[in-house]
C-alpha cells in the first residue's frame, strides 16, 4: 500500500506562525524533506524521524529537483508518511505544483497544507502593509528568479512599470539590479520607495530601504543576502525604523 505525502508550508519564520495543522503532519510523519527556509527555530523542533535536507544553499544544491521528487516517489511507494517541509506557502513561488503533479502522476496520495507566505508576514512584521487605502488597492507578486531554461520571461516589465500598486519580489536580491533597471526603463520613476527586509521574523532581520534609483548600491554595501523579501511601492513610505 502507498504512503501519503504531505506539502507543507511552515510560514514565514518561527514556531509562533507555523499552523496547528502543520504541526499535527510533521509530528506524524515517518520522512521529513526540509530546506534552510523554515529556520533553526522549526529545524530544531521536528521529531527523531528519518530527516533529509534537500536545501538549496546559494546555488548550492544539496539535492535536485527531480532527485527531490524522486524521493518523494520512492519513500511513498515503501508506504511511508512523507512531509516535503517548505518556507512560507509551498504554492508561492515553492515548486508546490508541480512536486504535487509530479505526485499525482505516479499515484501516489497528496494532502497540501497551506503556511502563512513571507510575501505578506515580513513586509507587515516591519509596519509594510502590502496594501492601504490611501496608497495601494493591488498588489502583485512576482518571482526575481525565473527558470533559467525559459527563451523568453514571462513577466510583463511594461505592465509592472506602469501600475500604481504594490510589488513584492521573492527570490531577487541577485538580480536585483536588472529588476531595477528593467522598472525605469520601462517607465516607472526612478524615485520609487523601495525596501529589502531580510532574515523576517528571525533575530538577525534587517530592513534596506532606498528607491529604484539608489537601493541596488545600497544593497550592494550593506552586503545584503538571502532569503529577503523585496517591496516596491509607496506602502514603504509607512516603514519607521
Amino acid at each position: 500500500m502507498k504512503g501519503k505525502v504531505y506539502l507543507v508550508g511552515s510560514g514565514p519564520g518561527g514556531l509562533g506562525l507555523m499552523t496547528y495543522r502543520a504541526r499535527e503532519v510533521i509530528d506524524e510523519a515517518d520522512v521529513i524533506l526540509y530546506d534552510q527556509l523554515p529556520g533553526d527555530e522549526i529545524i530544531d523542533s521536528l521529531p527523531d524521524v528519518e530527516k533529509v535536507d534537500v536545501g538549496k544553499y546559494g546555488g548550492c544544491h544539496k539535492k535536485e529537483q527531480n532527485e527531490i521528487e524522486n524521493l518523494m516517489v520512492r519513500y511513498a511507494e515503501e508506504g511511508k508518511i512523507i512531509v516535503r517541509l517548505k518556507g512560507g506557502d509551498p504554492f508561492l513561488f515553492g515548486r508546490g505544483g508541480e512536486e504535487m503533479e509530479i505526485l499525482r502522476d505516479n499515484g501516489i496520495e497528496v494532502e497540501m497544507v497551506p503556511g502563512i507566505t513571507s510575501a505578506i508576514a515580513v513586509p507587515e512584521c516591519v509596519g509594510i502593509p502590502v496594501t492601504h487605502r490611501d496608497f495601494a488597492s493591488q498588489v502583485t507578486f512576482l518571482t526575481g528568479h525565473e527558470d533559467p531554461t525559459k527563451e523568453k520571461s514571462a513577466i510583463d516589465w511594461k505592465w509592472l512599470a506602469g501600475t500604481k500598486g504594490t510589488l513584492v519580489i521573492l527570490m531577487g536580491v541577485k538580480n536585483l539590479p536588472k529588476i531595477s533597471a528593467f522598472l525605469v526603463e520601462n517607465g516607472m520613476n526612478s524615485d520609487r520607495p523601495v525596501a529589502i527586509i531580510e532574515n523576517g521574523l528571525r533575530p538577525n532581520q534587517r530592513v534596506t530601504t532606498g528607491t529604484l534609483a539608489d537601493i541596488s548600491e545600497k544593497a550592494q554595501k550593506r552586503e545584503v543576502r538571502p532569503p529577503a523579501v523585496i517591496v516596491i511601492g509607496d506602502v514603504v513610505s509607512l516603514y519607521r525604523e
